[in-house]
């Protein structure tokens, strides 16, 4: 693998950042799965984006320094970004000047290479700003440029990356940025800035060659994939541990880096980042499941209980019901397609097996209950949210298979799943005004949901 071309992970997510144990476990797993670059983004650190004007204090340098050298140690880059994107004024020179103070702080902490991140800002310009460089890609080029060419003068070999405010196809036809924002970029901006891209979407189930390719035509260099197969920042209720999968080999040579943003939670990123390091060596072929199967087996150590022991079926069975954003597993599809022939068929339905359900079902419950029994608890409480969320679906359809082989037509009522507890937050309500269509509209829900008693407090 070509060493110029970055390849590792972005701490880029909404959300609590990773503590220094966590990075640095991060790390060993980066330096094993034979990856090289480190990118610090944390949306959530306020001195990266809301308070980026504001310089580290000694404790938070200190941190900072402590994850530098830990990535030098393992052979990897550290790259700091800086996202002032929120409230820069571009025609104001104090505004540049605070970006290089910051970049200068971390320059002289160890870092080799930097980022200037645009993304999920307004797309909107004072009119000072508007007055001088007329749009938004213009204003942001020449902050780019003058801190490419600060950064150059004091670290000749350091590297900047850029992420654009339309950073993906959507958002580029749905005119985000303004007009030409990405052919002003490309013209504008200095050749030797990289250009992060997420895809044709946020989360971009595929990312072709042909693509990238037309991308390379506008911005006029190889863009670096900033890939977010595997976050999870926009769904709390989900992770993700399947493969790096969706992406063929010859994207590595259309990119100068690919760089996943993972899940939130650091300890779930085992096999993400076991299969992309897969990818990233894969030779002639690439089997995203089997690299998946393999890296599974790899996790399942860590996977030890005080109690029921997880089988490496078990753990493949639960990690395909958490596969992909746009995918599931075979063993979650076969689950699916049981439940589905089994509680929509009807009580007068005939050559339904019900064992065919029930008996994965069960299985999987189990499994489950068992993540309460990890011994390695931070694993455990990451995994507890999401996982129990299936435990409690799962018991619910059990005790439904099981009354409905009594008395088909009899309502179904569980002591542990009670109005306005069971689903009841008023986030889940509001989602049942709604239901959403295959192709991505929304309609009115069918069945309008009960109004909630209202409160007798004053």
């Amino acid at each position: 693998m070509d060493s110029s071309v970055l390849s590792g992970v972005v701490e880029g997510f909404y959300g609590p950042p990773w503590t220094p144990a966590e990075r640095r476990q991060l790390f060993d797993r980066l330096a094993a799965a034979g990856l090289n670059t480190y990118l610090y983004a944390p949306k959530d650190d306020l001195k990266h984006r809301a308070l980026w004007r504001e310089p580290y204090s000694d404790a938070e340098a200190g941190v900072l320094a402590d994850a530098i050298e830990g990535c030098r140690a393992r052979g990897l880059r550290f790259i700091y970004a800086l996202g002032p994107g929120l409230d820069i004024r571009y025609s104001r020179e104090a505004d540049l000047e605070v970006l290089q103070q910051r970049f200068a702080h971390v320059l002289d902490l160890g870092v080799d290479h930097v980022a200037l991140l645009f993304d999920d800002v307004p797309d909107r310009l004072h009119p000072d700003d508007l007055a001088r460089f007329g749009s938004l890609a213009a204003a942001q080029c020449h902050v780019a440029n003058a801190v490419w060419a600060w950064v150059r003068s004091r670290t000749p070999g350091a590297r900047l990356l850029f992420c654009p405010t339309p950073y993906c196809g959507r958002m580029v036809r749905q005119g985000l940025g303004g007009p030409g924002y990405l052919d002003i970029l490309g013209r504008s901006l200095d050749a030797g800035i990289d250009v992060c891209w997420t895809g044709p979407e946020i989360v971009s189930p595929e990312i072709s060659v042909e693509h990238v390719r037309g991308l390379q035509q506008t911005l006029r260099r190889k863009p670096v994939i900033w890939d977010n197969l595997h976050a999870n920042d926009y769904d709390a209720r989900r992770f993700y541990c399947g493969p790096y999968a969706g992406r063929p080999l010859e994207l590595r040579q259309e990119a100068a880096g690919i760089l996943i943003n993972p899940n939130c939670e650091c300890s779930l990123n085992d096999v993400p980042i076991r299969t992309f390091g897969s990818f990233m060596r894969a030779a002639g072929h690439w089997n995203a499941r089997g690299a998946y199967l393999e890296a599974m087996e790899a996790w399942l150590p860590r996977l030890d209980t005080v109690a029921q022991r997880i089988s490496l079926e078990d753990l493949v069975l639960l990690g395909d019901c958490f596969y992909l954003p746009h995918e599931d597993g075979p063993e979650a599809v076969t689950l699916l397609a049981a439940a589905q022939q089994l509680f929509q068929a009807g009580p007068d339905a005939r050559g339904v097996n019900p064992a065919a359900f029930r008996d994965r079902a069960a299985r999987l419950r189990r499994v489950c209950a068992a993540v309460a029994d990890l011994r390695d608890r931070a694993l455990c409480h990451a995994l507890f949210r999401p996982v129990w969320e299936l435990r409690e679906e799962l018991d619910l359809l059990l005790a439904g298979e099981q009354a409905w082989q009594q008395d088909p037509g009899a309502p179904l009522r569980s002591d542990f799943h009670l109005p306005r507890t069971y689903r009841g937050s008023l986030v889940a309500r509001l989602q049942r005004l709604l239901d959403q269509r295959p192709d991505g509209t929304f309609v009115r829900a069918a069945v309008p949901d009960d109004p909630m008693p209202a409160s007798d407090a004053p």
